[in-house]
């Protein structure tokens, strides 16, 4: 166990502790997990996002340059965003959904969102989540497709974009200024921890990754798409954030999963219109 633990070299900390505490992918052993830990793997997980969203991105372009069609690809590029976290983000989505829908007080609806049942307003939730997503890839796939066989690599850039928007929103749910609603709770862990000069750097430096990426796909077309999609999603993001602290008093770890998968069906969506109205 020690040796596992010291063998994590400091840089690469903060995405090591992203991937073991918010995926299923075999990790080093943690030295630690407390709010250290804690504010390195939020600083990390939007990065974290871009690498799961690469193997995605693999995925659908895989079968779009196979031709095995665009519905294929964006439902396997899904099914490993889902299965690399154990859907421990779309168990969020439900549960705030159940918490919500139950138009019951703060401390009632925090109770119904703690429960480990899901009620129908948690299953028509995730189904429509998970449904505008795929709408959303295949769209996108299928848009691909059109462009010759060549075009398999735009879709594939394209799609790694939203994990990392999505946990990008996470950083700004993070900031002092946001309440946690359950103070014990895994969300307690990382609420508060990310300062608002680091989260600009990181956004910053997210930004100018999100931009080249968008050049790639398209030149200045593509870089506007993704910056004004990148922004839109995020703007999203801060409205949804500002609802679930009027609504439960502050954010849980459920909130949080519910804003990651959120901000990220919302970027793809917007990504989708616009590239079949830009190609």
């Amino acid at each position: 166990m020690t040796a596992a633990r010291a063998r994590i070299p400091g840089p690469l900390l903060g995405i090591v502790s992203a991937f073991a505490l918010f995926s299923i992918i075999p990790a080093p052993v943690l030295p630690t997990i407390d709010r250290r830990i804690a504010t390195r793997a939020i600083r990390s997980f939007p990065w974290m996002g871009l690498l799961l969203g690469m193997v995605a991105g693999l995925i659908a372009g895989a079968v779009l340059a196979a031709d095995a069609g665009s519905w294929l690809a964006g439902v396997l590029a899904l099914a490993w965003l889902a299965a690399s976290t154990g859907g421990f983000h779309l168990d969020g989505v439900a549960d705030t959904a159940d918490g919500l829908g139950s138009r019951a007080g703060a401390q009632r609806a925090l109770q119904i969102m703690k429960q480990s049942d899901i009620g129908p307003m948690g299953v028509i939730s995730l189904l429509m989540v998970l449904l505008v997503d795929l709408g959303a890839l295949t769209s996108l796939t299928g848009t691909a497709a059109g462009q010759g066989a060549g075009a398999w690599w735009r879709v594939g850039l394209l799609i790694l974009i939203g994990p990392s928007v999505g946990r990008a929103s996470i950083l700004l749910a993070t900031l002092p200024q946001v309440p946690c609603a359950r103070p014990g709770g895994f969300g307690s862990l990382v609420a508060g921890v990310t300062r608002p000069g680091a989260a600009s750097v990181n956004l910053g430096c997210l930004g100018l990754v999100w931009a080249a990426i968008g050049w790639l796909v398209a030149g200045w077309t593509g870089t506007l798409l993704v910056v004004i999609s990148a922004g839109l999603a995020l703007g999203w993001a801060m409205g949804w954030t500002r609802h679930l602290v009027r609504r439960l008093g502050g954010m849980t770890g459920d909130c949080f999963g519910s804003l990651n998968e959120t901000t990220q069906c919302v970027l793809w969506v917007l990504l989708a219109i616009g590239a079949a109205l830009l190609w």
